[in-house]
């Protein structure tokens, strides 16, 4: 299940990274900053939903 999860990881983390920069360039945040935490951010989200997702196929 990990080696699933880990696949999972590298899918889900690059979107939920790209949504977290999205909603923070269309909110007029334009620092780097900011740009790069919403991406820390949806990577770190990515790690539990990942994890859930990959429980839920597995089983």
């Amino acid at each position: 299940m990990l080696r699933l999860a880990g696949i999972l990881y590298s899918l889900i983390s690059t979107s939920l990274a790209g949504t977290g920069v999205i909603a923070v360039l269309v909110a007029g945040h334009s620092s780097w900053m900011t740009i790069l935490g919403a991406a820390v951010a949806g990577a770190i989200l990515a790690l539990p939903v990942s994890w859930y997702v990959a429980r839920e196929i597995y089983n």
